[in-house]
């Protein structure tokens, strides 16, 4: 898997490495487990959405992020120990492929994540979180991402009372205590893992030490996320009778997918590295740029579960929870791009405001309208959007990024 590694420093994992700007092999395999478990996401929140049971049916949403980013944290973090350290050594591979069959196993439980398997969802997820920094901080001695690495560690310890609170009880107990857990790892990132009585690192939980590495994985990210759509649409309509609808049904989901990659890549999506790069504070970028890829995806996620809906129910009657995925998840993913162009440009993109506004406002009269229509709906506002940008960019030279100093 790499070179042998022999008398080699541990030291040695941190040397600078500009020249590794991709993704290598073990890493986009990471990448294939991610697709499975985003999927399995979708599967186990649709399940729910389509029940006869009103509760059911609003729980559902709220379940959508509870399972859905711990799987995206885990991938997140695993991204930033390659993007800090060289993937070509031997420790940081076997780190990967650990990170890759943790994310395999949590994905196997999602379909009996709050009634059973809740320690196979929990405890690949607390293992790897809390494991990863102890086996890497003996190559920290005198390196500011040591310190942070033990505070991330005290956080953990305090998530974990909750991670494995839950899975000790069933049902919304199980979901609640998971939702808290998921608040403290998110927020302790935030906050750089802060810790009363403890200096603060000069390194954020966000920081790269290589400049391309890390906003590269952030695209593949999102393609991921578009990719786990396709899957999910696919997988369904081949188990469905084939009917007008549900062909409409895929070419508007088809073309929607198709939209959100061409709004994100531009042009903000395809300057990241740049970005950071010319960024006066380059944690605060790394920050804003990863909380906006995360939001992109949760709406990317959202989406793929109103597609589903459309395909078992185009002609079906109206429900407020498929609204809520098929427009809203739409509206989060340009929220996000809203975020990520902030960051990228230092502006406000004013039409993807409109297009969120539109957004709401068309849930007033579609509640009285078939899943199919709101589904067109929202690929007619993204049209709008793309269009827009590209009547924009027409005969004009490429934009650089110009974020805040």
């Amino acid at each position: 898997m790499g070179r042998p590694e022999g008398g080699e420093r541990s030291q040695d994992l941190l040397q600078r490495r500009e020249d590794v700007r991709q993704a290598n092999f073990l890493e986009l395999f990471v990448d294939l487990v991610l697709v499975f478990a985003l999927a399995g996401v979708v599967t186990r929140v649709t399940r729910d959405i389509v029940s006869e049971d009103l509760v059911v049916r609003w729980r559902s949403m709220a379940f959508l992020p509870v399972l859905a980013l711990p799987l995206i944290w885990l991938w997140i973090t695993t991204a930033h120990i390659t993007s800090w350290f060289d993937p070509r050594r031997r420790k940081i591979q076997w780190i990967v492929l650990a990170s890759a069959f943790g994310l395999l196993v949590m994905s196997t439980s999602l379909p009996y994540a709050f009634v059973g398997r809740g320690w196979a969802f929990v405890l690949p997820y607390v293992i790897l979180l809390c494991g990863r920094p102890l086996i890497l901080m003996p190559a920290l001695r005198g390196h500011p991402l040591r310190q942070l690495y033990l505070r991330s560690l005290l956080w953990c310890a305090v998530s974990a009372v909750f991670w494995f609170g839950g899975a000790a009880v069933t049902g919304v107990s199980r979901a609640g205590l998971w939702a808290t857990a998921v608040v403290i790892d998110y927020l302790g990132a935030q906050l750089r893992w802060a810790v009363p009585g403890m200096a603060r690192s000069p390194v954020s939980a966000w920081a790269t030490d290589s400049r391309h590495h890390l906003p590269e994985r952030y695209q593949q990210f999102l393609m991921i996320a578009l990719g786990e759509t396709v899957l999910a649409v696919g997988t369904t309509l081949t188990n469905q009778k084939v009917t007008a609808a549900t062909a409409a049904g895929l070419v508007v989901a088809f073309l929607s997918t198709v939209l959100m990659w061409r709004i994100y890549f531009y042009r903000s999506g395809q300057v990241l590295a740049e970005t950071v790069a010319a960024a006066g504070d380059r944690d605060a970028a790394g920050l804003a740029i990863g909380t906006a890829h995360v939001v992109m995806v949760l709406g990317i996620v959202a989406t793929a579960v109103g597609f589903e809906i459309v395909l078992k129910h185009p002609d079906g009657a109206p429900e407020p929870q498929w609204l809520v995925a098929s427009l809203g998840g739409p509206a989060l993913f340009l929220y996000g791009r809203i975020r990520l162009e902030r960051v990228v440009f230092d502006r406000l993109s004013l039409r993807r405001v409109v297009a969120i506004a539109a957004l709401a406002v068309a849930a007033v009269p579609l509640y009285l309208a078939p899943p199919l229509a709101a589904a067109v709906l929202a690929a007619l506002v993204l049209l709008g959007v793309a269009l827009a940008d590209a009547r924009q960019a027409a005969g004009r030279p490429q934009e650089p990024p110009s974020p805040a100093h």
